[in-house]
């Protein structure tokens, strides 16, 4: 995590880009009937992905932003969802829809990864506020 500047630096937010670019193509190439439905629900939940990344990042607690994280992996589940449902109606070819969903739950272990570094670095901080009151 050294080095990083901004919410565009952050691993998660990379792959959950690339990830999101990839399910708008998908809704996309969902069917007409389909476009203010399940295509608008899809992009919807793939920007509040990596929005909520962003603005996570942008707040000043930890857990704000752990806060955020967890919304962006309830946004990423939805998704996995869609997936099935587009699995189900005959929407995707099963190749494509099984690759996105393996994209996804790589997505899911770099957000649970990063939730995990922030819960330590919040109990770290924690810890050294304690020994600072207790001098």
């Amino acid at each position: 995590m050294e080095g990083f500047k901004t919410f565009e630096d952050l691993d998660v937010y990379k792959i959950a880009r690339e990830f999101r670019k990839k399910i708008f193509k998908l809704s996309k190439e969902l069917p007409q009937l389909e476009k203010y439905n399940l295509a608008n629900q899809i992009r919807r939940a793939a920007v509040s992905l990596t929005n909520c990344i962003a603005e996570g990042h942008g707040r000043f607690h930890y857990q704000e932003n752990i806060q955020f994280l967890r919304q962006s992996r309830g946004s990423l589940e939805e998704l996995i969802d869609d997936l099935n449902i587009c699995i189900d109606e005959n929407y995707v070819e099963d190749t494509v829809s099984n690759r996105l969903k393996e994209e996804a739950y790589e997505v899911l272990k770099k957000l649970n990864g990063y939730i995990k570094y922030l819960c330590r670095c919040k109990e770290e901080a924690k810890e050294v506020k304690e020994i600072v009151k207790a001098i």
